[in-house]
């Protein structure tokens, strides 16, 4: 990791909290804002967790607004692009930089399969028209493609780019990639693979984005301030605490099945309903009582 760099530390891929119309739901975006916060941990709206291509532009609208008054200017707010048009998205990265957001972050586009110099092509024009600083997103289990690190390596020159999240499941690309962040003080690692936290800053990468953060923010707090000064008996405790966690909104469930679950859990924290935009839905009422005890058990430890 490198001392004192502007993107490190936790940022959590939010969840999106909606109402049952399908509205953004604004007190629950506070009451998550507040816990994030108070961990100083940092929001990634409009990620995989935060159902990202089912946000419109409108609704993404709301949810930056909200998120950044809440956040008071105390935690960096990384808004996500949503979508496949590369001109719409230029037009909310716009949108998001008026509204108070810090950074902007951005997937491949998941209808094509891309070359590697159209996906240097995708991101440079989004870079170049975008009024912030801007981060890459691999992940390969939603594009179904994968940024290639030497792609990533020359992106990495860019001067308006300004770091990866990678989520990528691989040791041996973790390692490349963190190499080309040391390498460049302009460019952070993040890693998206949340059972690695530790394991990444102990290498040193510069942060990590984890799901479960939703729920235990300052977990994820404790483990990054542990791994960056070396303490890896604590960090390694946490991980393996968080992983067990994650069982219980993952285990046995498709991705999208995941994030309501995950929603349930933080239902019991009184953060938001566990309603989800189509085509995502709830869970059967008895599997969402099944969630809600055993987020109980772990909240009253």
């Amino acid at each position: 990791m490198k001392k004192d760099g502007k993107y490190c530390g936790v940022v959590v891929p939010m969840v999106t909290p909606v109402t049952s119309d399908g509205k953004i739901d604004v007190e629950a975006v506070a009451r998550i804002v507040k816990t994030f916060v108070d961990a100083n941990v940092s929001p990634l709206l409009m990620g995989t967790t935060g159902e990202g291509n089912s946000v419109s532009s409108e609704l993404g609208h709301v949810l930056v607004e909200a998120t950044v008054k809440a956040a008071e200017g105390k935690v960096t707010v990384y808004a996500g692009l949503t979508g496949t048009c590369i001109d719409e998205q230029v037009r909310q990265a716009k949108d998001y930089t008026a509204l108070g957001a810090d950074v902007i972050v951005a997937t491949l586009p998941s209808y094509y399969a891309l070359t590697d110099e159209q996906m240097v092509d995708y991101y440079t024009y989004i870079a170049d028209n975008c009024p912030l600083p801007f981060m890459l997103y691999n992940i390969k289990a939603t594009t179904h493609m994968s940024i290639p690190v030497e792609v990533i390596k020359k992106l990495s020159e860019h001067p308006n780019i300004v770091g990866l999240k990678d989520s990528e499941r691989d040791l041996e690309r973790m390692d490349q990639c963190v190499e080309i962040a040391k390498n460049n003080p302009s460019f952070a690692y993040f890693c998206g693979w949340a059972a690695q936290s530790a394991h990444c800053i102990e290498i040193g990468g510069d942060g990590f984005v984890p799901s479960t953060g939703n729920f235990v923010p300052g977990m994820f707090a404790e483990l990054y301030d542990a791994a960056v000064a070396g303490d890896m008996e604590t960090a390694n405790r946490l991980q393996a605490e968080t992983d067990e966690i994650a069982k219980v909104y993952q285990a046995g469930r498709l991705l999208g099945q995941s994030l309501t679950a995950l929603k349930v859990m933080m239902h019991t924290r009184g953060l938001c309903s566990p309603e989800m935009l189509r085509p995502l839905t709830r869970l059967p009422l008895e599997e969402e009582k099944a969630i809600a005890a055993k987020a109980m058990e772990i909240k009253n430890k």
